[in-house]
Parts: structure tokens; sequence; C-alpha cells
């Protein structure tokens, strides 16, 4: 039997392939379709995919109980998705992940606001690491800002409302629900738009359509399955392997060059997601202990 931190790894390269894939579709796709048309369709293949896995496990799981809930994450979450393809259109690929990486940090805001979760000093650094770390990359005043990564940090807020959100929705959903809601509220935001300025899809575009569809599904699993294996601590920093990986294939496919800029601010904003993990880690290892210590304490007494 393999080892299961070796497990988790074979997992996290999953994720680090599927994000990677997308990015590239998504950038082919870009040229000749809206980014309303690409969410679409990309929804229409993953409502397919849940629904099958539905039909084999059973749709007894769906529930209409916390519908409200679902309506408010998936109208945060194509926001979220909106900014992502829509950067991915016009700024380096590099620059989409960096700016990306700042997902927990909008989380953990959100997470205090909504789930009333206390903000430690160790996430307000950082919060503070990855907001210097966006201006870095952006540089605002020191060049002209592309609206482009104004909706990528714009998306990526979102993102974190829509992960808060997921959180709460995770202590009485399952996940294969909360996707299929994902799939079936998005799938008419992004079809009503595109309807406007549809463009019948080529023979070769579909390959592209397909790859969008699949790995929107294959990054979270993988994600998943990596995490139920492994340590926080452990699969995190892989995932941080995607910013040297986009950039790579960013500089080979599209000869899109990565200044200092660009590397120092993603690396802050990396660094405090790193910090946090590794501090949530510590504290969670230390609980038990701390419990145990206080339970010998009373024994003794």
């Amino acid at each position: 039997m393999s080892h299961p931190v070796l497990l988790s790894a074979a997992w996290m390269g999953g994720t680090l392939l599927s994000f990677t894939a997308m990015a590239v579709a998504a950038r082919e796709l870009s040229e000749d379709l809206s980014t309303f048309q690409i969410l679409s369709i990309r929804s229409f293949i993953g409502l397919l995919l849940i629904s099958t896995i539905l039909s084999q496990k059973g749709w007894q799981q769906l529930s209409l109980k916390n519908i409200k809930v679902h309506l408010v994450r998936n109208v945060a979450h194509f926001c979220g998705q909106f900014g992502w393809f829509y950067a991915i259109a016009f700024i380096p690929l590099a620059a989409v992940f960096a700016i990306e990486f700042t997902v927990p940090i909008w989380t953990a805001v959100f997470a205090a606001i909504l789930l009333a979760e206390r903000i430690t000093g160790v996430r307000v650094l950082a919060i503070m690491l990855g907001v210097v770390g966006v201006l870095v990359i952006l540089r605002p005043g020191l060049v002209v800002v592309h609206p482009a990564a104004i909706a990528m940090l714009g998306g990526a807020v979102a993102y974190g409302l829509s992960h808060a959100l997921t959180k709460k929705l995770s202590g009485s959903d399952s996940s294969l629900s909360i996707l299929f809601y994902m799939m079936l509220i998005q799938l008419p935001l992004g079809l009503l738009p595109a309807a406007f300025d549809w463009v019948t899809p080529t023979a070769a575009q579909w390959p592209w359509l397909i790859v969008v569809g699949i790995t929107g599904l294959t990054a979270h699993l993988c994600m998943v399955r990596a995490l139920s294996l492994a340590d926080a601590t452990l699969v995190i920093p892989m995932d941080s392997l995607r910013l040297p990986l986009i950039a790579l294939v960013g500089s080979v496919v599209y000869s899109e060059r990565l200044d200092a800029c660009l590397a120092l601010g993603a690396g802050l904003i990396v660094a405090g997601n790193l910090m946090n993990v590794l501090w949530e880690w510590k504290k969670e290892r230390a609980e038990p202990t701390a419990k145990k210590a206080a339970g010998t304490a009373l024994t003794s007494e």
C-alpha cells in the first residue's frame, strides 16, 4: 500500500494539472468565445457530469433547505469565475494565479463577518502581506492597471465570499449537493448574457470546452482527496506550485515574461498563506495536548 503522503502528492498533481489545463483551455477559447459563453458551456458540461454521479450515489441527498444560501454563494462564485476567465484572456497567466492566491485572505474576512470566526494576529499579518503583494503586482500609480487585473481582484474577493458560504453549507449539505446547485444555478447566469453574443463552437473548440468543463470538477475533487490523506500543511504548499508551473507554461507557450514585481508580489501572497496554514496546524496540534494535560491534572486532583 502506498504511503498516504505520496498518495496525497499524487492527487495534488492532479489538482495542479487540472488548473493549468483549465487556464490554457480558457486562453485558447477566449480569442473567439465570450467569457459568459465559456462559463455557460462549462456549467452545462459540469451539470451533466454531476447528474451522472448523483444517479449512482442517490438524488435524495439534494435538499432545498438552504437554497437561499446556495443562490447567494453561486452568484458570488459566478462573479469570481468571470473575473478569473476574463483576466486569463488579457494578462499573464502567472499574474492571474498570483492575485487568485489572495482568496484565503478574503475568505478569512468574510468568515469573521458571516461565521463569527476570530481574526487572530497571525491572520491579520497574512492579510497585510497579501494586500502588499497585490499592490506590488498591480503597482497602482506607477503603471496603468489593466482592467482585467482589477476584474481578477474583484473575482478573488467574490471567491472569498463563496468559500465562506461553502463552509457554512458544508455542515449540512454534501459536496455533491453543493456542486450540483453550483452548476444548476450558474448555468442560466452565464447563458442569458451569452445568448446576445453567441458563437457556435467549432469542432476545434469543443475539445477545449470539454477540458474546461471536466477540469473545473477534477481540480476540486483532487484537492479534497489530497486533504483527506495528509495535513493541510503538506497539501497547501504543494498547491503553491501552481504559480511557478503556470509561469513556466505562460513563458513557453505564450512567451509571457515574469517580471521582478510579479515574482515579489506572488512571493508575499504565498508567504502569508503558508504562515497562516502553519499557525493553524500548530494550534490544532497544541489543543489535544492541552486538553490531555488538563485531563491529567483533574485526575491527579
